[in-house]
Formats: structure tokens, sequence, C-alpha cells
């Protein structure tokens, strides 16, 4: 992967933008090798990034922020820039169910996703194996209704103890407070079925099938203290038919997800979404 600089800018829209952060990296001869716009008519904002070869700005980071602060307070921009060589720190969370969870390893394994894994977080002990074969380190935090405070105050110091950039909630099946859904705002991805709202609670593929549904879909979004209601950030679908069983449904439902999941999950690593109210602008 070349080594790259990602200018993420999100700002009220208004003529004149582009030109002046092209002005600014050609000041600078900073090569410029992916360039994305959007301009969102409704919401009357502009979103944009940029790609840049590192080796062509003469300066870090650091010096790049303050050289850029005139322009981005000029603008009234929402923006930050991230280095590609870098990675994001990731931590995932799980419960028994090991689809995503196992994907998510093998592409970090196989290096299709550029970030550092540090470490798996549990309320079962179930995966414990799997995970400590990649040699991650493996955290059981049991949870309870009588454990619900102190559980979640561990898996806080946790996340401050690794330095996470973002949590995936890889079939996590617990309900993250609303303070730290708050703290840890636009860091933390879920993935769960498109059924809802028509078919919540339990046994949704059992609920699906009764009603004779025709796609079975996956939605990843950023949580929010609103649950299932966070900005999306991927979705899929896979069409069934009357021939499908319920085991054919959980079957296929889980590839979605992983797949979905996988997706949204590399979107944000490499910088490609940018959150407005309660939506995303994603560029691929």
């Amino acid at each position: 992967m070349e080594h790259t600089y990602r200018l993420v800018i999100s700002c009220p829209d208004r003529v004149g933008i582009v030109a002046k952060v092209s002005n600014f990296l050609s000041t600078y001869n900073g090569w410029i090798t992916e360039a994305s716009h959007h301009s969102d008519t409704q919401s009357g904002r502009f979103f944009m990034r940029h790609e840049i070869k590192a080796s062509s700005i003469p300066f870090g980071l650091d010096q790049f922020r303050a050289a850029f602060e005139p322009i981005a307070r000029e603008f009234d921009m929402n923006w930050h820039i991230a280095d590609s060589a870098q990675p994001k720190k990731v931590i995932l969370m799980c419960s028994k169910e090991s689809h995503c969870v196992a994907d998510l390893l093998h592409r970090w394994h196989s290096k299709e996703l550029n970030a550092e894994i540090a470490a798996v977080i549990s309320n079962h002990d179930d995966l414990r194996r799997m995970v400590e074969w990649h040699e991650i380190p493996y955290h059981h935090v049991p949870v309870s209704k009588d454990n619900k405070a102190e559980a979640f105050a561990h898996i806080e110091e946790l996340f401050q103890q690794y330095d996470v950039d973002v949590v995936v909630l890889a079939r996590y099946m617990q309900i993250l407070p609303a303070e730290l859904c708050r703290k840890y705002s636009g860091k933390v991805i879920n993935i769960h079925h498109s059924f809802l709202p028509s078919f919540a609670g339990a046994r949704p593929y059992h609920q699906a099938y009764s009603r004779g549904v025709k796609l079975i879909g996956a939605t990843c979004h950023y949580v929010t203290e609103d649950l299932d209601e966070g900005p999306i950030i991927e979705q899929d679908v896979i069409r069934i038919t009357h021939r499908d069983s319920i085991d054919d449904m959980v079957r296929l439902g889980k590839d979605v997800e992983k797949n979905v999941l996988a997706r949204g999950l590399r979107s944000h690593i490499e910088d490609q979404v940018i959150t407005y109210e309660n939506k995303t602008v994603v560029f691929d």
C-alpha cells in the first residue's frame, strides 16, 4: 500500500472550497492521488476526502495541521488528517457466535485489513482458543443484570488501556450503556440483521420464515444511545425463495452479516466515512 495522508473534510457548502484546498496542497508540492467530493443540497454541507502522497509533503502531520488550520477556520471545517502508515487500533467484542469474529481475524491475519487488532472482549469464554491462536489478548468480562455497571466500567478501562481507535461489536449480544456510547461516539461499529424493525427480539429468522420473506439483509452502523438507529455505514441483501429452510436463512444471513461488517470496518479504518447528523457519506 502506498504511504499516503488522508485529508477528510466536512463544512458548509460554498464557492471556493476545492480551489482553496488544492492551492494549499500545490503550494507545498502535495501530490493528490485520489480526490472525492460530495455536495449535499438538502443539508447545505460539502464533503471532501483527498489522499496525498506522504513523500510529496515536506513536513509531518503536526506541521500540516498547523499550516492548514487557518483555512479550516475560514471555511468552518470539521476535518482531520490521518497517516495510512499508522494502522488504527481495533477492539473486537463478541458473545458466542463466531462467524463475524472469525472472518475479521482471518482478514486481519491475511493482511486484508490494514489495522491492529489489539484485543477481543467477550461476555463468554467460548471463543478464547480461536482468538488466542492468533496471539491476540482475550478478555472475558461476564455481564449480568447484577454486575452491569462494574462490567462496563472494566470494559471502558480496557478501551483506555489499549488506546482504542474503533470498537467492533461482532455479534456482541449486550447493549452498551448510554454514557459509553456518547464517550465513544463515531468509534463503535455494530452489525445486525436487516429484519428490524419488523422482526425484533428472539428468533428473527423463524419470524421471517413464517412471513415468507424474500430478502435477507444486514446493516453495519455506528452505535448511538438509540438502539440500532445509528448512522448506517454499509448494507447488503441476499435473495431467498420458498425453497429455503430456516437453517438456510440463518446460514445465508451469517454470510451477509460478516461481509457487510468487514466492508463497513474497512471503510472506517481507511477514513472513507464522514458522519453528519444521523447519516453518512461513504467514499469508496
